[in-house]
């Protein structure tokens, strides 16, 4: 007992120690925006919640401004809850709002410094994005590799339809199934995929050590000196166990599109031409880092994104029978929309923009945290642009919380509303490099879905049962569990998909 309250007054007497040095280190402060007031030595800390921050921040916003500073136990923060601050500041200054605060848990010990979201600003960063726009950073340079995704779209229609109460779990298998044979050329098994268990093992890792305040060795670093086996450094021997989910993630798929290509049965995919001739290790490691980039970026944020749709269409039913119309008249009734078609569907096109306004992915762009040296304050300051705040500004969209796709559709005497993939995307050079294959994907699924469904809110002995329309508080957010009727929108439907996808009815 003596041992462990010795071990708890050194603990706290480091916390104090760092404190006050923080709280030293920025008297001298400039000049900064205003903010709420804090408390002694801990500033804001207790005034942050821990989820859902997104909608304190906004709140605030109305008596503190667009641009407002914050102190978390000395540290400065800067919230940004308009797109004209987020654009003048990350946007046009983006040479110097372009790094990555240090997360020493989850980046230095497990591993994730390696992707491109995490990744501190250096030329590796610069060669890691280049990478990802040479193969998927415009719609042309897709067009190679969209097979991929109509052939996983026609999978998770037909599973659709044999198990509609599903729908989540099928909307997961989709987004692993696309993005996986789209990077490594991997097509995923039945049930119980060793290398998706792997994928997933890591993902979820991350998902709870990326939470905001997960690690108190985040906000003090030097904790991180501690070594594992010391009383109370539990979480750090369970960091370093989940490192090798990462390590795993990161080279298992890699091994599989080597071999392939050794065997010459590799599809066409992001890693195929890098690899093929490839024989620098400095090089493949870079390889390594940009694929596994694309899987950690693009899985959970499709999946939100992909929900939200579903839940909107149950909702919003005017706006679902306008967009079948759409498809209906201009793709007609005898085949499934393919990527090439979706330039043809301004309609559609103008639903997705808005499930991506509607819901807000990563509420407060915590993936895209940057710092800010010698502009606002002398000191490190970090930024959150409130993602959440800016998509539901009335400055730049009428009655906000409407599901209203005609907002973005032009007609006489009425501009457009503004595009939000400028927003919920990031900004300047954090800007998420993967965000056209993103909007591919989510626009296929919109439009193969609606063109053989109709998606309904679900009865109960004969009663209509209203959804709740609610999302997660985590940084990236899904909607929360809902149920929906999916049912083929004909029989001519159901044997267009049975046809496309190779299966009788």
């Amino acid at each position: 007992m003596p041992t462990c309250i010795g071990v708890v007054d050194i603990s706290a007497f480091i916390l104090l120690i760092c404190i006050i040095a923080r709280l030293n280190s920025s008297r001298a402060r400039g000049y900064l925006p205003p903010g709420p007031p804090g408390w002694p030595l801990i500033g804001n800390a207790l005034d942050v919640p821990k989820t859902g921050a997104w909608k304190t921040f906004a709140k605030w916003s109305d008596e503190w401004g667009d641009i407002m500073t914050l102190n978390l136990l000395g540290q400065t923060v800067l919230v940004l809850n308009s797109s004209n601050v987020a654009f003048e500041l990350l946007d046009k200054k983006s040479a110097i709002y372009s790094d990555r605060p240090r997360q020493p848990v989850i980046t230095e010990i497990m591993g994730w410094e390696r992707t491109i979201g995490l990744r501190r600003y250096s030329p590796t960063l610069k060669a890691l994005r280049k990478l990802v726009a040479q193969k998927i950073g415009t719609r042309t340079a897709l067009q190679d590799l969209s097979i991929h995704l109509e052939r996983e779209a026609l999978s998770f229609l037909w599973r659709i339809m044999s198990d509609p109460k599903t729908l989540a779990k099928q909307v997961d298998r989709y987004t692993t199934a696309s993005i996986l044979r789209i990077t490594y050329g991997y097509g995923i098994k039945e049930d119980n995929d060793e290398l998706v268990n792997v994928v997933k093992r890591a993902m979820d890792t991350f998902s709870i050590a990326a939470a905001p305040g997960a690690y108190l060795a985040d906000i003090f670093p030097i904790m991180t000196r501690i070594p594992a086996w010391f009383p109370g450094a539990g979480w750090k021997r369970q960091a370093q166990t989940w490192s090798t989910y990462f390590t795993m993630m990161r080279e298992l798929p890699l091994k599989y599109s080597k071999e392939q290509l050794q065997a010459g049965t590799l599809e066409p995919c992001f890693v195929s031409e890098y690899l093929d001739g490839n024989d620098n290790l400095e090089r493949e490691n870079l390889i390594a880092d940009a694929a596994t980039s694309l899987y950690a970026a693009g899985a959970d944020t499709s999946v939100g994104a992909i929900l939200a749709f579903f839940l909107a269409m149950m909702c919003y039913p005017e706006k679902q029978k306008k967009a079948q119309d759409e498809i209906d008249s201009i793709i007609g009734n005898d085949k499934l929309p393919s990527v090439a078609d979706l330039d043809r569907l301004p309609y559609v096109k103008a639903l997705c923009w808005e499930v991506l306004r509607w819901h807000a992915i990563a509420p407060l762009d915590s993936q895209k945290m940057m710092y800010v040296r010698a502009i606002l304050s002398p000191r490190v300051t970090i930024v959150f642009a409130n993602i959440w705040a800016i998509l539901r500004d009335r400055r730049l969209y009428s009655n906000p919380e409407e599901f209203n796709p005609d907002r973005f559709v032009p007609s006489d005497g009425y501009e457009p509303e503004y595009d939000p993939r400028q927003i919920c995307f990031g900004f300047g050079r954090r800007k998420c490099p993967g965000m056209q294959l993103a909007q591919m994907s989510l626009s296929l699924v919109v439009a193969t879905t609606l063109s053989v469904f109709n998606i309904s809110k679900p009865s109960v002995n004969g009663k209509v049962v209203e959804p709740l329309v609610q999302f997660t508080a985590n940084p990236i957010s899904h909607p929360l569990p809902f149920e929906c009727d999916i049912l083929p929108r004909s029989d001519k439907a159901m044997a267009l998909l049975s046809s496309a996808f190779g299966s009788p009815v």
